[in-house]
């Protein structure tokens, strides 16, 4: 499944450089993850990078979008395929 950024987030901006598909970006308030390109990780990390570098633990998975590591390893493959990698 996705992460996503809960209100609790201090705006350090140390994970949006730590992401290697480009999914978290400024929201309104907060720092958000696009569910459509967050993979966890999976395909280029053992762990979802964001979550080892953020200081208030507050990047949880997100229920509202489970996939599985099947999914989350195809998703990784279309985001590569459309980047050309």
């Amino acid at each position: 499944m996705a992460l996503f950024i809960t209100d609790e987030c201090i705006n350090c901006d140390v994970c949006e450089p730590e992401c290697p598909n480009d999914a978290i970006s400024m929201g309104i308030e907060i720092y958000v993850i696009d569910p459509n390109k967050c993979t966890e990780c999976v395909g280029h990390f053992d762990e979802p990078q964001c979550q080892q570098v953020c200081p208030v633990e507050c990047i949880p998975r997100d229920p509202a979008h489970e996939e599985n590591a099947i999914q989350l390893m195809a998703k990784y493959h279309a985001l590569m395929k459309a980047k050309g990698a």
